[in-house]
């Protein structure tokens, strides 16, 4: 079911990234661009479901969780586009989905199954939401990027030309910061309450030093917005720092011990 569901999934990723880039803007065909990147997630998420149940438990291993990842970040950006302007994440996402699926077909992890109760579940899945909609966060941040630049050195046109107003944009991008620092904060929460023996686990102490940095980092950026009007390079610059940290430290844990230490 896993190489069936990946399979149709790039095929319909594809068939919405050539809707997309063809500029398409009416109602119609978006609606055909949106149907096709649903049923792509859909067959996403199935896959990778397929791939991270185990019968000794869930494999967690760094390109199952991967995949896992860009799945719920394209149903979340896909749920998200029929009431927010994140239609331009779409030529972004799904070729990164696409390159997940193909790698979760043709590698496979060698880390150990794990099982799961119901608290620890719980902290998974707040984790998956928070990285997912941090990731999203931070592709919202490249976006602003690459308008203000253009803006700066009077450049309309081209990608410009189809982004909403710069201050719609830097609204959206809090919106996503606010919503991924609650989801950050209850997984971080939910894994000190729900993990006995938290310490002890492999990479427990790495992923948790660079999440309250990272979680420290959007906090500060907040509370700057709030407080002090922070927005523009300021607000780009902090967010992506804090979705590096985040990075760092899961991936860079998942990799050392998938690939370094065992």
């Amino acid at each position: 079911m896993q190489q069936t569901a990946g399979a149709i999934a790039i095929l319909f990723y594809l068939a919405s990234i050539v809707l997309q880039a063809t500029g398409m803007r009416r109602d119609k065909r978006r609606s055909i661009m949106l149907g096709c990147g649903f049923i792509a997630a859909t067959a996403h998420a199935t896959s990778a479901f397929a791939l991270l149940h185990a019968p000794g438990g869930w494999h967690f291993g760094l390109v199952e969780i991967s995949t896992l990842i860009s799945a719920v970040i394209s149903l979340l950006v896909l749920f998200s586009s029929l009431r927010k302007p994140l239609d331009n994440l779409f030529l972004a996402l799904f070729p990164l989905a696409i390159l997940s699926i193909v790698v979760s077909m043709n590698i496979s992890s060698q880390f150990p199954p794990t099982q799961l109760d119901s608290g620890s579940a719980s902290h998974v899945l707040l984790s998956i939401l928070a990285y997912s909609v941090i990731t999203i966060a931070a592709l919202q941040a490249l976006l602003l990027a690459y308008q203000n630049n253009r803006l700066k050195h009077h450049h309309p046109g081209g990608l410009l030309s189809k982004l909403p107003p710069l201050q719609d944009m830097e609204a959206l991008l809090f919106e996503l910061l606010w919503a991924g620092q609650l989801l950050l904060s209850t997984a971080i929460v939910a894994g000190f309450l729900f993990f006995d023996n938290i310490w002890g686990i492999d990479g427990v102490i790495h992923k948790t030093f660079f999440s309250l940095l990272a979680w420290t980092v959007f906090a500060a950026l907040l509370w700057g917005r709030s407080s002090l009007g922070w927005r523009g390079v300021t607000a780009i610059r902090f967010t992506l720092s804090g979705f590096a940290l985040l990075i760092l430290g899961f991936y860079g844990s998942k990799f050392a011990l998938e690939y370094l230490i065992r």
